[in-house]
């Protein structure tokens, strides 16, 4: 496909699954079937390709219109790739796809393609006039195989920090949609809660295995505001939800104020997701950032929450935290430890190791150096350093493999771990100073200094979108492009607020924010590139899982290859 007819407007479609694979614990996702229809006619379809299925699966694709018999457009089984272009479309008209499996031609997937050629995202969630969201969620609440999402709104936040905190203007909803935009629930956090991202932790997954996503979030009681408008009194609750309807299962106590020196630092609260023991998904809960640091874990089983173990971040271990929460099997021993920012907790709440670097402002962990065994951590850390202010460090040991050998005074924003100059091998590490607009280092996996250009500010996104084993990077004005390159592979509107790969093959749908609206972008670029979906790879999915709460990163794979 050119890039004069990338630039097309098009429109998507959505698909039912028939079939579908569990992802990780007890959740299934079905094939994501998605269409992209062309102004002229041509009408792209993707979908997932299961880790279930052989490798030599094959696929072959109908289409019907207005209720007629489906006809089989593809002639030779599909077996490099899991998308397909229909040519013959015409403009105008309603179309109904079926992926059929063969030998034997089951149909695995259904997608409709709308006459339409308005330009639009694969799935639009209508939020109500005025309504914008700050934070989304995704994960299937009600078992039926296809995502659904978990927004919290206004898009309005508070900084605990005294020279940014002011008072909350609302109170802070979470509202639960299907893809087709029906709304399942709203869950009112109340005036215990304050408007800040910091004071309003949430995540969907799916945690006792029972098919369907909960949702975890803080909660408080009542109206405990101060004359200011700030909450530093009252109860505190750990909630489990119901992901389909919203109502309380259980809620612990959170952990407590006690020992924190101000309320700028007990305001720090965390949530997140690990596989403790290899096998079954336990909440994390995390209170305290730049001291102290508590950490609590959970089981959640037989609609109750079971304490597994808890941890006090002191001495040494204290101001380590970062703003987010990563989950990963850093020791390659089956099971995740818990990695709070330069400092890392086995799975059983032992701490492992820390760098003793402090707070970082931004952490990717991942398989960053395919050269090099197991994962690393590329960090860009806050404060004052007189080296490796960017660095990156062995995910098992904490060693630093290489750093930035100048002074930094402040990195900043959530930076970028990324493949996306496919001239160098591995992922690039990208990162720079808040009030230095001209101290900008793009590395290489290996410590090369690659560039010093600005390629998107302090927090650039990424994410895999052409047919190619590098990520393109999302610039300011919704334009897809490849590094250094003008070719626009795509185009989107709002406010990036999640990348995962939720639809279709592969490569990875743009979650976006406006005034009414939630949209999810999904790629028209056919490809001949095959490979199991992304949500498959545990420390992918934990990291769509945390992607809610938090600042934002895109998620990392632990090394499964882009074919």
């Amino acid at each position: 496909m050119s890039g004069s007819t990338m630039k097309k407007a098009f429109v998507l479609s959505l698909g039912i699954g028939l079939s579908g694979f569990a992802a990780l614990g007890g959740e299934t996702l079905d094939r994501g079937a998605v269409t992209a229809a062309l102004p002229d006619g041509t009408v792209y379809i993707g979908w997932r390709l299961l880790p279930s299925d052989p490798p030599d699966r094959a696929f072959a694709l109908w289409r019907s219109e207005a209720g007629g018999e489906a006809k089989r457009l593809t002639p030779e089984p599909i077996v490099d790739s899991t998308n397909a272009v229909d040519r013959t479309a015409k403009p105008g008209r309603a179309y109904r796809y079926e992926i059929r499996i063969l030998p034997g031609g089951e149909t695995c997937a259904t997608v409709e393609a709308g006459a339409s050629r308005e330009p639009g995202p694969a799935i639009r969630i209508p939020l109500g006039e005025g309504v914008r969201a700050q934070k989304v969620a995704i994960a299937d609440l009600d078992g039926d195989g296809a995502c659904d999402y978990v927004i919290k709104q206004p898009d309005f936040n508070v900084d605990p920090y005294e020279n940014y905190w002011k008072k909350s203007e609302d109170t802070y909803k979470l509202e639960a949609y299907r893809p087709d935009g029906r709304k399942l629930w709203r869950h009112d956090m109340g005036w215990s809660i304050e408007e800040g991202i910091w004071y309003s932790p949430y995540v969907a997954y799916d945690l006792d295995g029972d098919g369907r996503a909960e949702v975890a979030t803080k909660a408080g009681e009542g109206d405990p505001r101060d004359a200011d408008g700030r909450v530093q009194a009252g109860p505190e609750w750990l909630l489990i939800l119901d992901g389909a309807t919203g109502k309380e299962r259980t809620r612990i106590p959170w952990p407590d104020r006690e020992g924190f020196e101000s309320y700028n630092y007990y305001c720090r609260n965390i949530l997140g997701v690990a596989y403790l023991d290899g096998k079954r998904p336990a909440l994390i809960v995390v209170r305290g950032t730049y001291t102290l640091i508590k950490v609590r874990a959970y089981a959640f089983e037989g609609g109750s929450l079971r304490a597994l173990w808890s941890w006090d971040g002191k001495d040494r271990y204290r101001g380590q935290g970062m703003h987010g929460l990563k989950a990963a099997d850093v020791d390659g021993d089956g099971r995740d430890e818990v990695i709070l920012g330069s400092a890392v907790l086995d799975d059983n709440g032992a701490p492992l190791w820390t760098t003793g670097l402090g707070h970082p402002d931004w952490a990717y962990v991942g398989d960053i150096d395919p050269a090099r065994p197991g994962l690393e951590i590329a960090y860009g850390i806050e404060r004052r350093q007189k080296q490796n202010g960017i660095c990156l460090v062995e995910a098992k040991t904490g060693k630093i493999l290489w750093g930035l050998d100048e002074p930094t005074a402040h990195v900043h924003g959530q930076g970028l771990a990324a493949d996306i100059d496919p001239s160098s091998p591995g992922q690039e590490v990208y990162g720079g100073e808040r009030d230095d607009p001209k101290k900008r280092w793009l590395f290489s996996a290996q410590g090369k200094l690659l560039a010093t250009e600005d390629i998107g500010g302090l927090a650039p996104r990424a994410a895999w979108w052409g047919d190619a084993a590098h990520k393109s990077l999302i610039r300011g004005d919704g334009r897809i492009a490849d590094y250094r390159s003008d070719r626009v592979l795509g185009r989107i509107r709002g406010r990036v607020v999640a990348i995962a790969d939720i639809l279709g093959d592969w490569r990875e749908e743009i979650v976006t924010s406006e005034e009414g609206d939630l949209s999810i972008w999904t790629t028209a670029i056919p490809s001949a590139r095959r490979r199991a979906p992304l949500m498959a790879d545990r420390l992918y999915r934990l990291d769509v899982a945390t992607a809610s709460m938090g600042y934002y990163q895109p998620p990392e794979l632990s090394g499964l290859p882009i074919p």
